[in-house]
């Protein structure tokens, strides 16, 4: 007996452009492992595709009505889809904001269809896909930040992590999906987006990764 096939990714499309939306749905639905579930130009739609429940946002970020990357703390409090940025915009300041607001990829729109795939593949496969030129800037930011101090938000206030938000960090730092973390903790995945909610408010992050990041860096996990 063999195992079933895995169904198809569920992958949302953000882009203005009608012929690079055209564009991507034609390199997108030459991959029988995705399935293209619903396409947006501009934020006010794609806000009603979280609710379609996608495994991952194909998002530009020069939209009519605001920038792309301002959904993506929204789409990770409502749903557990990725967002991977594709933008003919790489200057530092963008790449950094989009990165900063919690998107998990930065491609560039010059790309070509075989690193598109890749980098869906990789971003679902929970990997971080971004463009040599857009590296170069986020390296460059990387090493000019100025050391970190030490977080107030963790060691000085009584705004601290309960012992149940440490675990679901934990969970986050091993790998653990939503689902999975909820599963290993007992406890229902609303409650998990509630602890999400609180610990994001309390380190002053938008992202699991930036969680992670400054619950290390203070010691929490």
């Amino acid at each position: 007996m063999t195992d079933a096939p895995n169904p198809p990714a569920r992958i949302a499309i953000m882009e203005d452009d009608p012929a690079v939306r055209q564009y991507f749905l034609r390199i997108i639905g030459m991959d029988s492992s995705y399935d293209i579930v619903g396409v947006a130009p501009d934020i006010r739609t794609g806000r009603a595709l979280i609710d379609l429940q996608p495994d991952l946002f194909l998002m530009d970020i020069g939209l009519p009505d605001g920038s792309g990357y301002d959904l993506v703390p929204e789409i990770k409090a409502r749903s557990q889809a990725k967002a991977l940025i594709i933008s003919a915009f790489g200057d530092r300041d963008t790449v950094v904001k989009a990165l900063s607001a919690g998107a998990d990829g930065y491609l560039l729109k010059d790309s070509a269809p075989e690193v598109v795939l890749d980098g869906i593949a990789v971003t679902l496969a929970g990997g971080a896909p971004v463009s040599p030129a857009a590296a170069v800037y986020l390296l460059d930011y990387l090493r000019s930040a100025p050391a970190p101090a030490e977080s107030p938000t963790i060691h000085e206030s009584e705004d601290r992590l309960t012992a149940r938000e440490t675990e679901l960090l934990q969970a986050f730092a091993a790998g653990k999906s939503y689902k999975e973390a909820a599963r290993l903790l007992d406890i229902s995945p609303h409650t998990v987006g509630n602890h999400v909610k609180s610990i994001y408010r309390k380190l002053e992050v938008n992202s699991r990764s930036e969680a992670i990041r400054e619950a290390r860096r203070g010691g929490e996990i």
